[in-house]
């Protein structure tokens, strides 16, 4: 993979999300997030990286909201989609959590990764809480940054 040339597909979802972050952020800043939730919402996105180090497709799968689920297919589908297109979300040398925030039921949380090369990278995650009270991914934007660990 390429880790500077993103593609057109991530492109679009990066500059989507470069357009809906900020206005998500500044609503997640006037009320904020349970404690109960923001536990519950590192504890999906670490359980998702620790199924794609582990290489469980269904598990990794199961932490994906129903929205991304339809899009992708299977278990197995999304596996590869991740594999080859989030190379560094698919093993990451490392893994810093920034406080998730948010309200009404979406959250943002950031993530710096560290790619096998010492490279940093950004993944925002956004997630919904379902109808069962539990949190699931919608959707991960993934950026460079322009330092490099040594």
């Amino acid at each position: 993979m390429n880790k500077r040339s993103i593609g057109w597909p991530r492109q679009f979802f990066a500059l989507l999300l470069m357009i809906v972050l900020p206005v998500a952020a500044s609503f997640a800043h006037a009320e904020g997030l349970p404690p109960k939730d923001e536990k519950q919402i590192l504890r999906v996105v670490r359980s998702q990286l620790d199924a794609f180090a582990h290489g469980d497709a269904a598990k990794a799968f199961s932490y994906a909201a129903p929205n991304i689920r339809r899009q992708v297919g299977t278990a197995e589908q999304f596996m590869e989609m991740v594999r080859t297109q989030y190379e560094v979300v698919y093993r990451p040398a490392s893994a810093t959590f920034l406080r998730p925030s948010g309200q009404a039921g979406e959250a943002v949380l950031h993530v710096q990764l560290t790619d096998e090369d010492g490279d940093l990278w950004t993944a925002v995650y956004t997630l919904q809480k379902q109808k069962n009270k539990s949190w699931r991914i919608t959707g991960c934007a993934l950026s460079p940054n322009a330092v490099t660990m040594v």
